[in-house]
């Protein structure tokens, strides 16, 4: 597939491996060895099995009637917020975990933002056995208290994060800067971002997903090609798992949506490709946010799992090439479209998936498009938010 990395970890110029001497042994075995694990019998069996009788897939595709009344189009929700968990976050955590375990680790460390992959990490670690540490910015454990109730329920230690903004960027700052002291650990990235090969692992892995859409369209529509696939981008995790399957179909628009916070004429935003420029972050060469000193500036955005300053980069090379089409939606857009969800078709987003929603009222449709939506959470998590933002 042209869309894969080449032998050094490159999407077009995004990606590569910039990592400390001390990670480059382990980071060389997993180069050497992921691709012929995770295509073995062995592990795409016991991968299947956890997804669909663990984990609950595949996850439906609900035609969404209501809300293709309203946008004169039909409108499919891919509905990871079913999977265990509540988000599309297990699929990658299953997978990795069952990785990290062939290659003989047995402590797994990991970050996340609104929770959502810490949960899903420290429940795979659970079922299988392995200590589990969860890095979180101080701001994101208070914001999402529940989730952060959870990760400890499971057994993970939960190591909140003071330094810089206390948000996703400084709780993956500290992630690597323990695993470069502890490199006999395995650091379970959540998204499609750092060193070559995490962002192609955790694409493959969350591949199930736009898989499943195609054989899903088959069966609804008669055909295997969306018009459209929408998903939100922060690092880019579940954008991906949607897109995969269809990255060489050029017939479907893939939309990624970025997190505008309070707008992008000012600092208050998340939007990486719109309002970044070339840089590398945490491992790899991507589209970053700096500020007028040349530093990787603080994003912003009233969802804790799109607050990163930075976009996988894959998803950088889609945009540059204009394979994708992106667009921005503000904090108030995506929770109006959050409440129109619910009030159309009884369903409570995650305020990350709710910025994929927000993509709705800005593109045109013709009444026979076919719109595939990715919900890749459930709104449980953001309940605070949403009743403080939207007056409830």
């Amino acid at each position: 597939m042209k869309y894969n990395p080449d032998k050094n970890g490159y999407y077009g110029e995004f990606g590569g491996a910039f990592i400390p001497d001390e990670l480059r042994e382990d980071i060389g075995q997993l180069t050497d060895r992921y691709v012929e694990i995770i295509e073995s019998p062995k592990f795409q069996a016991e991968f299947s099995d956890l997804l669909k009788n663990y984990a609950g897939r595949p996850s439906p595709l609900t035609f969404a009637p209501r809300l293709s009344e309203r946008y004169g189009a039909r409108i499919y929700l891919k509905r990871e917020d079913l999977n265990h968990t509540g988000s599309h976050k297990i699929n990658n955590a299953i997978g990795q975990i069952l990785l990290a375990r062939e290659m003989g680790c047995t402590h797994i460390i990991a970050e996340t933002g609104a929770g959502q992959h810490g949960v899903a990490t420290a429940t795979v670690c659970a079922k299988l056995g392995l200590k589990c540490t969860i890095y979180m910015g101080a701001v994101d454990v208070e914001r999402q208290a529940l989730n952060v109730a959870r990760m400890k329920m499971l057994g993970a230690e939960v190591v909140p994060v003071t330094q810089g903004g206390a948000t996703l960027k400084d709780a993956v700052d500290v992630a690597l800067d323990y695993w470069v002291s502890h490199p006999e650990a395995y650091y379970l990235l959540g998204s499609a971002v750092g060193p070559h090969p995490f962002p192609d692992i955790v694409a493959r892995l969350q591949s199930v997903i736009s898989r499943e859409i195609r054989s899903q369209l088959e069966e609804q529509e008669g055909h295997q090609l969306p018009d459209y696939v929408i998903a939100c981008i922060g690092g880019g995790s579940n954008a991906i798992g949607a897109f995969y399957h269809f990255l060489e179909d050029d017939s479907v628009r893939l939309i990624q949506v970025e997190a505008g916070g309070h707008g992008t004429n000012g600092n208050e935003h998340a939007a990486s490709l719109t309002c970044g420029r070339e840089g590398i972050l945490h491992g790899s060469r991507s589209m970053i946010l700096f500020d007028e000193k040349g530093e990787v500036r603080e994003p912003y955005s009233i969802s804790a799992g799109l607050d990163y300053p930075g976009i996988g980069p894959l998803h950088a090379y889609l945009a540059q090439t204009g394979r994708s089409t992106v667009l921005v939606a503000t904090d108030r857009q995506a929770l109006e479209a959050a409440h129109e969800l619910a009030l159309l078709e009884g369903i409570i987003p995650a305020i990350e998936s709710a910025h994929a929603l927000a993509a709705l009222p800005q593109l045109t449709f013709k009444p026979n498009d076919v719109v595939v939506v990715n919900l890749s959470g459930r709104g449980d998590k953001d309940m605070p938010t949403y009743l403080r933002e939207l007056h409830l």
